[in-house]
């Protein structure tokens, strides 16, 4: 059975490899090159300049990361299309189950090889993409910490790894239950795309509460952050973020000491006229902002929550599938 499955699966098999090839290569050229950039833009900057390296060197290899990326988190819903969906349907579409299911090799014995040698070849090709994407983009994510962001996250560390096992059993049952390959692989991209959707935007954010501390503002948390806003009303640090961390609120309003809004009027003192005098007097009234996040040291916990969900699903539908052939289709 494995030599079979193995023969069937070489075609894919060939076409991955081609892929991850030219994948590996793209990635070691681009970590290579974001190496280089990070240790002569970055660590050597001069610190009146740094504010503004870090938004280039973040704005230089933010859409190529992000396309990568992108690719990754798509390539588990391919495997679950292609792989997955017509692994059952077609044989039941094109009546050969009849033929399949006849030989000495029961149905459930049959379909359980099926998902064990497939599935593990999924989960391989995805975790050494998600392997060489992890490492390439490692410098950019630590500097710039984006690494919760969505698709930042479902495209590094095991992540992937959970998504392809969900996918391609997945695909494996809706077309088991439809039994149409073209539908089954349909359904298989709408519904994961659709999950790709809502898991980071409704409950990634509350698989652990927040952390929320106050922060004093000084030159070094305007280096993690977007801008600063005045008006007469408040001043709001904005798109400030922790390295590494998940900002929950993308921007902040500023106190002064005593726990009032900072406005222009009392902040009209500082307004030397020199951006380094400016900020050199705000820090002195002892500035601060509420700020909420998940830290960057939950970062692995996020991961293998959300990998052990993806991957308790699976399971749960491998051992629906496998009672469904037995006991449904006749």
């Amino acid at each position: 059975m494995i030599w079979l499955t193995w023969r069937q699966l070489r075609t894919q098999a060939l076409v991955a490899g081609i892929v991850l090839a030219a994948l590996a290569a793209y990635l070691l050229y681009l970590g290579v090159q974001i190496r280089a950039d990070y240790r002569t833009d970055v660590l050597d900057c001069v610190p009146s300049d740094c504010t503004v390296t870090r938004r280039l060197f973040g704005n230089a290899y933010e859409a190529p990361i992000a396309i990568i990326s992108l690719i990754l988190i798509a390539v588990p819903g391919l495997i679950g299309a292609f792989w997955g969906a017509p692994l059952v349907a077609r044989e039941l579409e094109n009546r050969t189950d009849r033929l399949v299911w006849n030989q000495s090799v029961t149905r459930g014995r049959w379909l359980a090889v099926k998902l064990t040698v497939l599935g593990v070849a999924a989960v391989a090709v995805t975790g050494l993409y998600s392997l060489l994407l992890t490492w390439s983009a490692s410098r950019y994510d630590e500097y710039v910490g984006s690494r919760f962001s969505a698709p930042n996250f479902g495209a590094r560390g095991v992540a992937p790894l959970g998504y392809a096992a969900f996918a391609f059993v997945f695909g494996v049952v809706v077309g088991l239950v439809v039994r149409r390959t073209v539908a089954s692989m349909a359904i298989v991209v709408a519904l994961y795309t659709a999950l790709q959707i809502v898991v980071p935007l409704a409950l990634r954010a509350h698989l652990m509460p927040p952390v929320t501390t106050e922060v004093k503002v000084t030159a070094d948390v305007m280096a993690h952050a977007q801008g600063f806003g005045m008006n007469d009303t408040s001043a709001r640090i904005l798109g400030y973020t922790q390295p590494g961390a998940w900002s929950m609120t993308p921007d902040n309003q500023v106190f002064m000491a005593d726990g009032t809004p900072l406005t222009a009027a009392r902040n009209k003192a500082c307004q030397t006229g020199s951006m380094d005098g400016d900020f050199a007097c705000m820090e002195s009234k002892n500035l601060h902002f509420v700020y909420s996040y998940q830290p960057a040291s939950r970062y692995w916990p996020f991961q293998w929550i959300e990998t052990s969900a993806y991957l308790v699903l699976a399971g749960l539908l491998a051992g629906f599938g496998l009672w469904w052939v037995r006991r449904r289709i006749t």
